[in-house]
């Protein structure tokens, strides 16, 4: 991009029509090309909206719109930074056949990992202060920017196709296969969560880098990255932290013999999780929280899995054999999450109060 085709961009903006801007590559997103724009008296983040990983970029800005119009984002505590509206009214901004968003730019720290437990904490406490916010919100109304995107069965099923195509299989993939394909019992779990628990309003991408932090790392400025927001599970969301937050090694990690739960961060999720929810969680989407960890580390298992079976289709690979390493490396973190099952429920005990 050149400064003729940001101003372009700017110009579409009433309130940045002919203003001097600079601008600059800014972070190190994967999925959206992301510049940072300064002018005298503001900054704001200009993204250009990557349309081959999200395929409904207009049910992205319907769910964007409606949060905007029925829910007070100045009751937050931290920003939650919504795209501004351009001079048609829309938040997608269409330039040389692409489009692009416009945000305020909020200051503070990103982490791709936490530094000390007490952020495992702070982290859980925003998305669940989130997700209590848009508790009022009909969530019904959200259109699915991904389908089926935290669908446990659907998942189960897809390796189940990819499975019977398959060509013949080592016996350590037949061995991660089996595994796989014995969590028969957690799908059902989850189905009965799925029917008797209300549509949320969820982030369904709660890693640790989807928050911006104070400078100090104190306190938590912003919940950003709004573009898999939609009706959920508050499962989805807390499984998801511990998933990505409460596992000792990352998901790319091959160090299989020091791969598996860390209680203590669990504690800690839990216990900031369960303060932004309490006052709004039913029973049964408190007792969803025991196993929402092995729902959505499970989920990711399936899905490396069968795009290893497929031949590396959907995530990229930096050699063949990486989906089912990652694929290897959620079965381990999943088996021992059920390992630590009675753990977990004493911690669930002992922080929501209820019984099991």
């Amino acid at each position: 991009m050149n400064n003729e085709q940001i101003a372009a961009i700017l110009n579409q903006y009433d309130f940045l029509k002919g203003t001097a801007f600079s601008f600059k590559t800014f972070g190190s997103g994967l999925i959206h090309g992301t510049f940072l724009v300064e002018t005298p008296e503001s900054k704001f983040i200009l993204q250009e909206f990557n349309n081959s990983v999200f395929w409904y970029p207009e049910r992205i800005a319907n769910n964007h719109w409606i949060l905007g119009e029925q829910g007070n984002v100045n009751e937050l505590p931290f920003a939650l930074p919504l795209p501004r509206l351009n001079e048609s009214g829309d938040s997608l901004t269409k330039f040389e056949n692409k489009l692009f968003r416009l945000f305020d730019f909020v200051n503070g720290e990103t982490l791709q990992e936490i530094q000390k437990p007490e952020q495992a904490y702070l982290a859980a406490k925003a998305y669940g202060i989130f997700a209590s916010w848009a508790k009022d919100i009909d969530a019904h109304q959200m259109q699915e920017s991904i389908p089926r995107f935290h669908q446990l069965d659907w998942r189960f099923e897809n390796l189940e196709k990819a499975a019977k195509e398959a060509n013949t299989l080592s016996a350590e993939e037949q061995k991660v296969l089996n595994f796989y394909l014995l969590q028969k019992p957690l799908v059902e779990k989850y189905l009965e969560f799925q029917a008797s628990c209300p549509l949320r309003i969820t982030h369904n991408d709660t890693k640790i880098n989807n928050l911006i932090f104070s400078e100090d790392l104190e306190t938590i400025s912003a919940v950003i990255d709004l573009d898999t927001l939609m009706g959920g599970l508050l499962l989805y969301d807390f499984g998801d932290l511990v998933r990505t937050v409460a596992c000792s090694e990352v998901e790319t990690s091959q160090n299989w013999d020091h791969l598996g739960l860390r209680p203590a961060i669990f504690e800690e999720l839990l216990k900031g999780y369960w303060e932004g929810i309490s006052e709004m969680a039913s029973k049964e989407e408190a007792q969803s929280l025991l196993i929402a960890g092995e729902v959505m580390t499970c989920i990711m298992g399936l899905r490396f899995l069968t795009d290893h079976l497929q031949g590396n289709v959907y995530y990229k690979v930096q050699y063949p054999e990486q989906n089912f390493h990652r694929a290897k490396n959620q079965m381990i973190y999943l088996k021992s999450q059920q390992d630590h099952a009675e753990e977990i429920k004493s911690l669930w005990n002992k922080i929501t109060g209820l019984k099991n």
